[in-house]
């Protein structure tokens, strides 16, 4: 008898929707039915009722380092900041899904449930801090994973890092769509009154049941206006990023930009979706699920923005890796977004002034208990 492979479903609350087998796995597997009744027990049922989702996992590593180093050329931080290695936000586009890859995890489903945290954080970054090499510069928190993610409720690895960089008066800037940043006003807002902190909220769309699909996990988008409003009451600086743009998907740039203009961003920045490694086939399955009928369209359009060749399409590829043209595309479908995007900031007053942080005031000295009599 032919093998039953089981057939794939959306998974309520997750944006993957298998485990995909990661770059470096030298062999694949794939479910099947194996004749003991359990297809019904793995998959919906047609009366609705819903199968056992996969739970998230936390396991706790000890870093050797913390503070990444960034050299590319077209990413405006030189330093960053992630907590944990995973993200349980879920974010089908997230271009941090194949560094699971390394950690001989799937991008996929395991990169939104089986997380790391990395529990000596914050003794790790002061050691960091302190050594007589260490060169100030702005620090991003959440560059590859969301340091508000929902398991930072109970861990407070990030509110541990911001504590740290608080008493040595050292500049930072987080990327988020976690509401749970409000937390921390009592630490970003003093830090804000003294240039030394600013906050980006990801808004991909206002479309509820869409960035349910995208995002299944992160805060809703309503609730990330809310929080851009409170974060600009409290007198920080708030930016929105409407990353990435996915053509045929999220089409309302405009309308996210006038929203969190409103609620009090008065910066923004964009890129383009992009498809590195093991996300090309995990975003392929998520259109096949979701957005069949213009799955193909979508991706054609996809491709178009990275300017590939008839050649290169025809190899498979779906992105463009070159630091020129990655975050922003190239060719007429990435000028047009650049026209969007460029005509309706200028039209609301976006990015007409620039927030500089100060690294004169950083007291590494306070980080032993000490502070300078000057």
């Amino acid at each position: 008898m032919a093998d039953v492979r089981l057939p794939l479903h959306a998974i309520k609350g997750r944006g993957a929707a298998s485990a995909i087998a990661h770059r470096f796995s030298s062999d694949a597997r794939a479910d099947f039915d194996d004749g003991w009744g359990t297809l019904e027990e793995a998959v919906q049922t047609a009366d609705g009722e819903e199968a056992a989702r996969p739970a998230t996992q936390v396991r706790f590593e000890d870093a050797k380092s913390v503070i990444t180093r960034n050299s590319s050329p077209d990413i405006y931080f030189d330093y960053g900041l992630n907590p944990y290695r995973g993200c349980e936000h879920g974010c089908i586009y997230c271009y941090a899904r194949p560094s699971h890859s390394y950690l001989n995890l799937s991008p996929g489903l395991d990169f939104e449930t089986r997380l790391i945290a990395k529990r000596n954080l914050v003794e790790v970054l002061g050691c960091e801090l302190a050594s007589p090499r260490y060169l100030p510069r702005m620090i991003a928190i959440g560059t590859v994973t969301d340091g508000y993610q929902p398991i930072e409720r109970e861990l407070r690895l990030t509110r541990g890092a911001v504590e740290l960089l608080q008493r040595c008066q050292h500049p930072l800037a987080i990327v988020t769509k976690g509401s749970g940043v409000e937390r921390d006003l009592d630490l970003l807002a003093p830090m804000a009154a003294q240039h030394l902190a600013a906050v980006y909220m990801t808004i991909t769309t206002l479309d509820a049941d869409l960035a349910r699909k995208l995002e299944p996990r992160a805060a809703a988008p309503h609730r990330r206006l809310r929080t851009i409003r409170t974060l600009a009451e409290a007198g920080i600086p708030v930016g929105v990023s409407v990353a990435p743009q996915i053509p045929f998907v999220n089409d309302d740039m405009e309308q996210v930009l006038a929203a969190a203009y409103e609620a009090g961003a008065r910066s923004a920045f964009y890129t383009v979706l992009r498809l590195p490694w093991e996300l090309a086939p995990l975003f392929r399955e998520w259109l096949s699920l979701h957005y069949p009928q213009r799955a193909e369209r979508i991706m054609a359009r996809v491709q178009d923005l990275h300017d590939l060749s008839d050649a290169q399409r025809a190899n498979g590829k779906d992105y463009a890796a070159d630091f020129a043209s990655r975050m922003k595309g190239k060719g007429l479908w990435a000028d047009l977004i650049r026209q969007r995007f460029e005509k309706t900031c200028a039209k609301l007053g976006l990015n007409r002034q620039r927030s500089e942080t100060d690294l004169s005031r950083f007291r590494p000295a306070a980080l032993h208990g000490q502070d300078s009599l000057f």
